[in-house]
C-alpha cells in the first residue's frame, strides 16, 4: 500500500522557519512530480508548491515564492518543503501530494495521491 506522510508541522512565532517533509512508502515516486498544498480554516485547499521528476522545474504559490523552498530526496522517497519568514497567514494544514506525472504542476487535479497532513500554527 503506498502512502504519503506528512511531518515537521507545529507552532511557531512569525518569521521563524520550519521544514516539512513527506515520506513515501510502498514504490519509488522519482518519476513523478510531488507537490504541496494547504487549506486554512474556512478556505479552500490551494496550491503552494511543486517540483518535477527531475527536480528541474520548481512553481510557487506567489505569496510564498522567495520564502519557501521545495526539494526531493529520490534516494530516500522524501520530498521537503523549507518555510522561512512564515507569516500568520501561512496557518494551515499542509499536504503533500504524487504527481500524476513527471511535469510539474500547480493543479490539484494533477495529483493521485495525498497525505494526511500537517498541522501549521504561526503567531503574530
Amino acid at each position: 500500500q503506498v502512502q504519503l506522510v506528512e511531518s515537521g508541522g507545529g507552532s511557531v512565532q512569525a518569521g521563524e522557519s520550519l521544514r516539512l517533509s513527506c515520506v513515501v512508502s510502498g514504490r519509488t515516486v522519482r518519476n513523478s512530480a510531488m507537490g504541496w498544498f494547504r487549506q486554512a480554516p474556512g478556505k479552500k485547499r490551494e496550491f503552494v508548491a511543486s517540483i518535477g521528476a527531475t527536480g528541474e522545474y520548481t512553481y510557487y504559490l506567489y505569496s510564498v515564492e522567495g520564502r519557501f523552498t521545495i526539494s526531493r530526496a529520490d534516494a530516500v522517497n522524501t520530498v521537503y518543503l523549507q518555510m522561512n519568514s512564515l507569516k500568520p497567514e501561512d496557518t494551515a494544514v499542509y499536504y503533500c501530494a504524487e504527481g500524476k506525472s513527471p511535469y510539474s504542476s500547480e493543479s490539484a487535479e494533477q495529483y493521485v495521491l495525498w497525505g494526511q497532513g500537517t498541522q501549521v500554527i504561526v503567531s503574530s
